[in-house]
C-alpha cells in the first residue's frame, strides 16, 4: 500500500523498482486467485490494482485475464510510471491495462501469449465484450427518435411513419447494426495485432537462434581451446618425462663409466710390478735351464769331436761322454 509509483528497472546498472520487488515477492508467495482478484477490485490503492493486474497477467489463464482485466478499463486514474533512465512519466490505468492486454512487454518483462478474444468468443469460452457506455448510446437513440416522432406535424404522416417503420424495430436493428460494427473493429483490430504480434515474435526467435547459435559457436572455441590447451599441458608433460629420463640415463652412463674407468686404473696400478718382475725373471730362468741342459747334455764340450758325439747319444738317450 505504500507504492507510489511502478516501473520494471532504471539506471546504468538496471536497478529494480519496488514494484517489480514486490511482483517478485507474489511469485515466490504464490497467492491464491481469491486473494489476486481482491487485489484487482481494490478502489482505494490504485497501485495495488495494478500489482494484481500485472502479477494476473503473467499467472492467469486466458479467460481469468479478459475477465478481471476488461473491466480495468473504465479505470481512468493517473499513474507514475519511472522509464529506464530514472525519471518519472505521467500515465494511466486505462493504458497500463491496455499494454498487459495488447502488448507483448510491459515494465521490461515478457508478458506470456494468450489467446485472442475473438478466438475465445469463437470457441464460446466468453461473452461478446459489452461496452459500458452502450446504455448512453441507448439513451441517445431513444432520445433521438423522441425527437423525430415530436417533429411530425399531421397525423397522417405520423400514421405513414409508424406503417412504415416501427420504433422499437428500428431500434432494434441500430443496436445490432452498432453492435455488428464494433465486434468488427475488435476483430480486425485484433487480427492487425495478432499480425504484428507474429512478426515481432518470429523476428525475437530468429534473434534468439542467433544468440544460441553464437553462444554455441563460443562454447565450442572456448572448449577446443581448452582441449588445445591440455594436449598442449600433457605434450610438456611428457616432454618433461622423456627428457628427464635421458638426463637420468645420460647421468647413469656417466657414473658406470667413470667407475669402470676408475676400476681399470685401480687394477692397473696394483699388477703393473708383478708384470715387471715376471717379465725380468722368466728369461733368466730360460737361461739357466738352457745352460744346465747343455751342461748335462755335454754338447757344449770344447772337443767338437766329442760335441757331435754327445748330441748323437743325447738323441739316442745316452748319457753324454765326458
Amino acid at each position: 500500500m505504500e507504492l507510489d509509483h511502478l516501473g520494471g528497472t532504471y539506471g546504468g546498472n538496471r536497478k529494480p523498482t519496488p514494484f517489480m520487488c514486490l511482483v517478485m515477492k507474489m511469485l515466490q508467495i504464490q497467492p491464491e486467485k481469491d486473494i489476486v482478484v481482491e487485489f484487482i477490485k481494490n478502489e482505494d490503492y490504485k497501485y495495488v490494482r495494478v500489482l494484481g493486474a500485472f502479477y494476473l497477467r503473467l499467472t492467469g489463464t486466458d479467460i481469468d485475464v479478459y475477465r478481471y482485466l476488461e473491466p480495468l478499463y473504465n479505470d481512468y486514474r493517473k499513474l507514475r510510471k519511472k522509464l529506464t533512465d530514472g525519471k518519472f512519466a505521467l500515465t494511466h490505468m486505462d493504458e497500463v491495462i491496455d499494454e498487459l492486454l495488447t502488448k507483448d512487454y510491459s515494465c521490461d518483462i515478457a508478458m506470456p501469449r494468450i489467446k485472442k478474444r475473438w478466438t475465445l468468443e469463437t470457441l464460446a469460452a466468453l461473452e461478446p465484450r459489452k461496452s459500458v457506455l452502450e446504455d448512453d448510446f441507448e439513451e441517445e437513440e431513444e432520445r433521438e427518435e423522441n425527437e423525430q416522432l415530436e417533429g411530425l406535424d399531421n397525423g397522417a404522416d405520423e400514421r405513414d411513419y409508424y406503417h412504415e417503420r416501427s420504433p422499437a424495430r428500428e431500434r432494434e436493428r441500430d443496436r445490432d447494426r452498432d453492435r455488428d460494427r464494433r465486434r468488427d473493429s475488435h476483430r480486425h483490430r485484433d487480427r492487425d495485432y495478432d499480425r504484428d504480434y507474429d512478426k515481432d515474435y518470429d523476428r525475437e526467435r530468429g534473434r534468439g537462434r542467433e544468440r544460441d547459435r553464437d553462444r554455441d559457436r563460443d562454447r565450442y572455441r572456448l572448449r577446443d581451446e581448452r582441449d588445445y590447451g591440455h594436449d598442449r599441458e600433457r605434450e610438456r608433460e611428457r616432454e618433461g618425462r622423456e627428457r628427464e629420463r635421458r638426463d637420468r640415463d645420460r647421468g647413469r652412463r656417466r657414473s658406470h663409466s667413470r667407475s669402470r674407468s676408475r676400476d681399470r686404473k685401480r687394477h692397473a696400478h696394483s699388477s703393473s710390478p708383478k708384470r715387471r718382475g715376471d717379465g725380468a725373471e722368466e728369461p733368466k730362468k730360460k737361461k739357466k735351464k738352457e745352460k744346465k741342459e747343455r751342461k748335462d747334455d755335454g754338447t757344449d764340450h770344447p772337443d767338437p769331436e766329442i760335441a757331435e758325439a754327445n748330441k748323437l747319444r743325447a738323441a739316442l738317450g745316452l748319457k753324454p761322454l765326458k
